[in-house]
């Protein structure tokens, strides 16, 4: 040993000790890869989100008509898609689930469905839509109505005869 010391408060300068906040990163940091790593495992395990994108455009996907008879269930690791199915469509479905699993993995882009099972059951129903108002009748197609109701004898069956009138026209108005 040469005898001479270095002084301990030189060395501490220059290198941090492990673990002070010299070493971490100042600022925020984003969260989303942290939330990836985190979630990635479990969003797989449950079809990885096929099956929320299969729900939310299952009639462009399919087609009206095997729409109206079938809805998404469930989609396995496996690649089994199960379909609730109408019971009077299920043997037109099986025969279809061939070109079914080639639309679907068409719109996913890749080959996710290996397979569809059926299960027959009522159909989850739709939310109703609101009907739409018909535009208001103008002057002439209500006195149109109104004369061709006035020869009628009893009040409440003019009255129920001008309303129903009245509304089949509004129905024949073209929308704006």
């Amino acid at each position: 040993m040469s005898g001479k010391r270095s002084k301990p408060d030189e060395d501490a300068a220059t290198v941090p000790a492990a673990g002070t906040e010299d070493e971490r990163r100042p600022g925020l940091r984003a969260v989303g890869p942290a939330a990836s790593r985190l979630a990635g495992p479990i969003v797989a395990r449950h079809g990885g989100g096929i099956l929320a994108r299969l729900k939310s455009e299952w009639p462009a996907i399919v087609g009206a008509e095997t729409a109206a008879a079938t809805w998404p269930q469930t989609m396995g690791r496996d690649g089994v898609l199960k379909l609730r199915a109408n019971p009077a469509m299920a043997l037109e479905l099986q025969h279809r689930a061939p070109l079914l699993i080639e639309r679907l993995n068409l719109y996913l882009g890749r080959a996710a469905i290996s397979r569809i099972a059926l299960v027959q059951g009522p159909l989850p129903l739709a939310p109703a839509r609101p009907q739409a108002t018909p535009p208001p009748l103008g002057e002439r197609e209500t006195e149109a109505i109104e004369s061709r109701v006035a020869e009628i004898p009893d009040p409440e069956l003019r009255a129920a005869l001008a309303r129903l009138g009245k509304s089949l026209a509004s129905r024949a108005l073209p929308r704006r």
